[in-house]
Parts: C-alpha cells; structure tokens; sequence
C-alpha cells in the first residue's frame, strides 16, 4: 500500500518505476484491498507504460469479471480512460459485451462508460458496438441495438456528425440482413432518427430498407402468422415515412394484390388481434401517400369487390311491403370506414371509376348498397347524438362513451364518403381523419363551421339518393350488437411483440455464435 500511495503521490515520469507497475498489476491477483486499489491505479498510470499496455487493459478486465460486484463497478467505471488511440474499439467492444450483467447498477456502470467514450470517439466506439451485435452472443447483441436505439437520439450533433451517421446506417444495413422482428423495430427506430436521414432522399432509402425486409417480390401465404406478422410490422415500420414525395405505392399494390383478396383467410399472429380490421387500417392509412400505379384499374375492381362484401344489400320483401322475418344485416362500420376511405382515395387517380369501368347492373347493385347503408347510418348517428347530447368533461371519458364517441367519428366519415360517391358524377373531393387518427387543427376547424345536415342529417343524404321503395326506417335499420370493433381506436399492435422464430435472411434463424469471455 505505501508503494500505491507513492505511486499516486509523485507520479510515474520515470521509466524506472517500470517494476512497481508491474507490482500494481500484480494486484489483481491480491485480496479485495489490493484489487480496489488496482482498479484505480492501473488506468491512472496507463499511458505512461504503453509497453504494458496489453497487461494493463487484460489487468484490468480480470478486475471487470471479480466476483465482489464493487470490485467490478470500480473497475468498469474507469475503463473509459484505456479509451485512446487504437484502444477506443477494443473498450467499446468490451464494454459492450458487459452489457449482458444483471446487476443492475453495474448495467447502468457500463452505459455511463460507453457514453464517456462516445464523447471521445463516436466512430470507434460505434465499432466496438457493431462488432459485437454481427457477432457476439444472443444477450450481447439484444443489449447493444436496444443501447444504440435509446442513448444515440440522446447525443448532441458536434458528436453524431454527418460522417458518424453515415457510420450507423451502413452498419445498421448489414445488421438488418439478419434480424428478429423486434431487432428490425429497434433498428428501424436508430436509422429513422437519424438527422442525415431526414430528407426525401434519405425517407426513401429507409423505406426501401422496409420493403426489402417486407419480401413485396414474394406472395403472401395467408396461413403463416410469421409471414403475417412480418408484413404488419413492416407496413407500420414504413407508414411514418410516407408523405407526399415519399409513396407508399408499392405496399398499397402489394395489400391489393396479395392481401385483400386472402382477407378472410389471414392467420394472426396475436390470438387477441381482430387481424382484419387490422390489415384494412393500415390499407387505408397508407392510400394517400399513393403515386403512379401500374395496374390502378385492376387494383381499384379488387378494392371495390371487398368493398361490396361489407356493404349488404336491404333485406327483401314480402308482398304487403314489410321486411321478411330474416335477420337484418349487421353494418360493419369499422371495416367500411377503412375501405371507403381507401377507395376514395385511389378512386382520385381514375374518377371515371364507377361510370366507365363498371357494368351498369352492378353500379346500380353498389348504389342499393350505399343508400341502404347511408339510411341505417343516418339511425345511428342520430341514436349516438342522442346519447351524448350535453356530456362533457369526465362523462365522455367513461368507456362506454369514449366508444360512442369514435363510433360517432366513424359514421360521420362514412356518411361524408358515401355522399361524395352519391354526386353525378362521383366526387372526390372531401377530407376527413380516419377515426383512430389524431385530427389536424385545419380540419378541426372546418369541422366548427359544417352546419348538422353536413354532419349527417337524414334530409340532406335523401336529396342526394336515388329514392327506393318507401319504407320505414325502423323496419329498414335497428342498430345491432357488435356493429363496431369494441377495440377501435387502439392501434398499438406494433408493441405486441416481435417476429417469431430466428433469425436469418428475411427473419429467418441466426447461426450459433461462441460463448465464454472474447475480448
């Protein structure tokens, strides 16, 4: 202990001193007096012996694996200061595999160490942090994107530069090629958040990193959850990026195409997940980001014959003109909403649609469809008004009325969309928020000014319908059960969980990886 105090009183300048810091390393091997001191000691002296370095830093790792767990957070906490020249990958690469402690305050130790350095070289140490999430153990790896995920949006620009950024997204890209599902969400969240990446340019680069790891060259297999799962994940991974110059055409194409015919056929991967209504969501929050598609006339006809699926015709009617004793059709509102939004939207890109490309006698079949369901929705709006008619503040937030309330969003979108595809000719002109979505202030406010016949006024709909044989609208609409998700509005599948299975080429399984120490 006098040579240590001796040490650290006159300093080290002396290359004869050379055998006592041999002594000091010599320590780690001592009792935990000896290796408490050691810990401080080594670094504090280490770039005056860069001959020792070598023995100095695997010093100092026997001290990072003690089995006295302060010994351990002593140590961790001054290998920043190895952290020069050359050195700063191999202490990131340690440090790194450190993260795999379940103490908790040497886990917190290690992240504060790899900060530090990061302060002194970003480049480095986002080295050591690859290197072990290509190749280390399963834990390491998990440890290390959910560390890059959370601390890189933390650090200031003069330390992720644009040449440190461009780091991270060439290495994440490798990293991507051989992911778990809840790995690509991690590394999706660092490469979006990248500021270099904030341009059109570099949103389409990320979108073509989701489309690659969405397979759209492959059909989808309805019956395989992990092919399912995979492709919710990436569709909401991409959706954020979309924007008027960044287009979501090829996913819209790909819904079309592979996944609303097989609609009824889908296999979800969460027991509790309505995977329908989940699909067409998405279907619809994507549409408006739409560009140029090739095949919009054959995609629109597929999104039209869903769309008649879910809008029934008027139950029939025996000769005195009231309603056979057959059960009146449930109006699926939830599904309707997502699918008149989406045809809406590329009804925009070929407006003479429903005039020239339909066949007369199922044109006039879709508008039975569309005023029977406008007549039962006008019931229902005016029942929801009714039940929350002077309700506020705590009293819209019970349950049962939050639920009323998006319904009432719902119908109102829906109503606002059929009466578009009521003109002559059809119309594409009308904005409205899909009820899970937050609402824009522009829109709110001319939401102020549209008057109740715009909100769903009976009256106003039937100047627009082509009148059919006179009914009562009780014997036509009685609002049944369950004619809304019960879930609607919570969107959250995304924090669900990841992929299943490995991983490999398209979430496919990962190789095994050595085990033990491999500093």
């Amino acid at each position: 202990q006098i040579l240590y105090y001796t040490l650290f009183r006159f300093g080290l300048l002396d290359p004869a001193h050379k055998d006592a810091y041999q002594v000091i390393l010599a320590g780690v091997k001592g009792g935990p007096k000896e290796k408490r001191l050691a810990a401080q000691f080594i670094p504090k002296f280490f770039n005056s012996f860069p001959e020792l370095a070598d023995a100095a830093i695997n010093a100092q790792l026997d001290l990072c694996e003690d089995e006295d767990v302060s010994i351990r957070r002593q140590a961790i906490k001054e290998l920043p200061r190895f952290a020069t020249g050359e050195n700063i990958f191999r202490v990131a690469d340690i440090l790194t595999q450190l993260l795999q402690t379940d103490d908790t305050a040497e886990f917190n130790q290690v992240n504060v160490a790899l900060i530090s350095i990061f302060k002194m070289d970003a480049k480095g140490t986002l080295g050591g942090l690859f290197s072990q999430i290509l190749q280390g153990e399963d834990i390491v790896r998990e440890r290390a994107i959910k560390f890059l995920s959370t601390k890189l949006k933390t650090l200031p620009e003069d330390i992720m530069t644009k040449e440190v950024e461009e780091y991270v997204f060439a290495e994440t890209k490798k990293v991507l090629e051989d992911v778990t599902g809840e790995e690509f969400v991690l590394l999706m969240r660092v490469a979006s958040g990248l500021r270099v990446l904030q341009t059109v340019n570099g949103r389409q680069q990320l979108v073509e990193l989701v489309v690659e790891q969405a397979d759209l060259d492959q059909a989808l297999n309805p019956a395989d959850p992990d092919a399912v799962d995979r492709l919710l994940q990436c569709t909401r991974q991409a959706l954020p990026l979309f924007s008027k110059n960044v287009h979501s055409t090829r996913f819209v194409t790909y819904f079309c195409e592979h996944v609303l015919p097989n609609l009824s056929t889908l296999t979800s991967p969460v027991a509790e997940l309505d995977i329908q209504l989940e699909v067409l969501k998405l279907m619809a929050e994507m549409s408006p980001y739409c560009g140029d598609m090739e095949k919009l006339e054959a995609n629109l006809t597929i999104l039209f014959t869903k769309l008649l699926e879910y809008m029934p015709l008027p139950p029939e009617e025996v000769e005195n003109g009231e309603n056979s004793a057959s059960e009146e059709p449930k109006l699926q509102f939830s599904y309707v909403e997502c699918l008149l939004f989406s045809f809406h939207q590329l009804g925009k890109k070929l407006p003479d649609f429903l005039l020239d490309k339909v066949d007369g006698e199922r044109l006039k079949d879709f508008k039975i469809r569309l005023q029977y369901f406008a007549r039962g929705l006008q019931v229902y709006i005016r029942q929801l008004r009714v039940a929350l008619q002077g309700k506020t503040g705590d009293a819209l937030k019970t349950e049962e009325n939050k639920i009323k309330v998006v319904a009432l969003k719902i119908t109102n979108n829906i109503n606002i969309l059929i009466k578009d595809l009521f003109h002559n000719p059809p119309s594409f002109k009308s904005t409205v928020t899909l009820s899970w979505k937050p609402v824009q202030k522009t829109e709110a406010v001319a939401a102020k000014r549209l008057s109740s016949e715009e909100m769903g006024s009976g009256a106003a709909t039937k100047k627009q319908i082509t009148p059919l044989p006179r009914r009562d609208a009780r014997q036509i609409y009685n609002p049944p059960s369950g004619k809304y998700s019960s879930s609607i509005g919570n969107f959250n599948y995304e924090q669900r969980g990841g992929f299943r299975g490995g991983r490999g080429r398209g979430f496919g399984a990962r190789g095994n990886r050595s085990r033990g120490r491999i500093y």
